[in-house]
């Protein structure tokens, strides 16, 4: 890799890491109370795919150990927002599933973090924000890819 490459390379990683930061703790302050964003997040797939899944698979999708969900589902278990149920076929695994108030939750969640992500696209400009899309999906999925 050639110096001008690695330099972008850098600023556009240390720009990516910046704007993350900064994201999670706008969207953060956002969320309702008692909310954390690893419980929206976890919340938003299981809205999103509409399906049990299994702790394992849950913490395949957010890169995390099986600990760190098991800690997330329990708070989210305790909170009303998922059910956990043994899997009817091997006992020694259970099924996650998002609750009728888990969902109520992800979509007061979604409510009050749109404006601030919407806020961000007016400002920038949303003919800028679909221009780098593409470049960021493309990114994502070869970071995906590498797993």
């Amino acid at each position: 890799m050639d110096r001008p490459s690695n330099s972008i390379a850098v600023t556009l990683f240390s720009e990516i890491l910046a704007l993350d930061q900064l994201a999670r703790a706008h969207v953060a302050k956002a969320l309702p109370k008692g909310m954390e964003l690893s419980h929206f997040s976890v919340l938003n797939h299981l809205a999103h795919v509409g399906t049990e899944k299994t702790p394992a698979q849950l913490a395949r999708v957010f890169h995390l150990t099986r600990g760190a969900m098991t800690n997330t589902l329990g708070k989210l278990e305790w909170a009303g927002w998922v059910h956990i149920r043994p899997d009817w076929e091997d006992a020694r695994r259970k099924m996650v599933a998002i609750s009728p108030a888990g969902l109520a939750a992800r979509n007061a969640a979604l409510a009050a973090m749109t404006p601030v992500i919407s806020g961000l696209v007016d400002t920038v400009g949303a003919d800028k924000v679909r221009l780098v899309l593409p470049v960021l999906r493309e990114l994502r999925q070869h970071l995906s890819d590498q797993d």
